[in-house]
């Protein structure tokens, strides 16, 4: 009868420990994801920072291109609302295409292309960009991780318990992902 319940107590023991550990490992998992996203947004901020100074860069060479600069601006404020992973990479790809099609514009303007001011813009925000496909991949990696350290037997019986849902990836288009915004001249 003593060594019963010794037995059942170190079973008791081992399964307790098992949990605190399986807790501990989600947390620790789940801690990355979201530090990992921060790092992304940090990036998202500075580039939603350099925008407003890219546009009155090429506004007094571009005055026939208002549609092109409102785009940039529109397609700016609707990235900083995004709440969601699923909203940012919207919203982030439109803003890509809207920068695109302003550095494409800015071809046709000789002027603006050798501007001091302009040709510093674009170095930063090509780091910038790199910046964010770097955190981004970081991001991604963290949530792959995660979500496979929940679903996994016997993590996805106490990550269901306590309430350890899968997180999104944050993914860009194909074009935008394959084609990074061209910012060299």
């Amino acid at each position: 009868m003593d060594q019963l319940l010794i037995i059942i107590l170190i079973i008791l023991g081992v399964v307790i420990l098992w949990g605190i550990a399986t807790f501990n490992g989600l947390i620790t998992r789940r801690n990355r994801v979201d530090e990992s996203w921060s790092d992304i947004d940090v990036q998202l901020k500075r580039r939603y920072d350099l925008i407003p100074n890219l546009v009155e860069a090429v506004k007094g060479y571009m005055q026939h291109e208002r549609g092109t600069l409102e785009a940039v601006t529109q397609a700016r404020v609707a990235a900083m609302g995004a709440q969601s992973v699923q909203d940012h990479a919207k919203a982030e790809n439109m803003l890509t295409e809207a920068l695109k099609s302003i550095f494409a514009v800015a071809e046709n303007y000789p002027d603006l292309k050798a501007s001091q001011n302009f040709l510093r813009l674009q170095d930063e925000l090509s780091d910038t960009e790199n910046k964010v496909q770097a955190a981004r991949r970081f991001y991604n990696t963290n949530v792959r991780d995660f979500n496979t350290a929940i679903q996994q037997f016997p993590n996805s019986v106490i990550a269901g318990m306590l309430g350890f849902f899968a997180r999104q990836f944050f993914e860009l288009t194909e074009g935008a992902a394959k084609e990074p915004v061209k910012i060299a001249f």
